[in-house]
This record gives structure tokens, sequence and C-alpha cells, in this order.
């Protein structure tokens, strides 16, 4: 018996809906992610018409560890492990 390995219009709508999820998940991932460091390492009062040296080096080191963060939260909760 040769089995079908066409998708069927179920299984494209189950792929599609979880493609349309993962994007979801994207943008809102990098809206907290750019929100959360623009708050942090950026005055409120602009001086300048672009990032000062401080401002940029923070934005990095704070993308920096919301990445590593997300990254093992993601691979913790996909492993089944209890946190540490």
């Amino acid at each position: 018996m040769a089995a079908n390995s066409a998708p069927s219009a179920l299984d494209k709508e189950q792929i599609f809906g979880m493609a349309e999820k993962e994007m979801e998940y994207r943008v809102e991932l990098f809206n907290k992610l750019t929100h959360t460091c623009f708050n942090k390492c950026v005055e409120n009062k602009y001086k300048e018409s672009e990032l000062n040296m401080g401002e940029n080096s923070c934005i990095d080191r704070c993308v920096s560890k919301y990445w590593h963060v997300t990254n093992l939260i993601g691979q913790l909760l996909g492993s089944g492990r209890p946190p540490m």
C-alpha cells in the first residue's frame, strides 16, 4: 500500500494556523523586547537625534540578555523539566 504524502485541506489549514500563531508570537516578542529595552536604556528627554554610546551599549546588553532568557525558557518548557 502506498501512503498518500500530500497534505489534506485540514492539514494545510492546521499548518497555516500554526504558522500564523508563530508569526503573532514573534511580533509580540519583538514588541516586548523593543518596549522593555527602550524604556530601560533611553532617557525620556531626548537630547540628541541619535543614541549615545551608553544607550547603544545598554540596548545591546538588554537585547542579548532578553534573547538568552527567552531561549532558555523555551528550552526548559520544551524539555518538560521543571525550572531549577
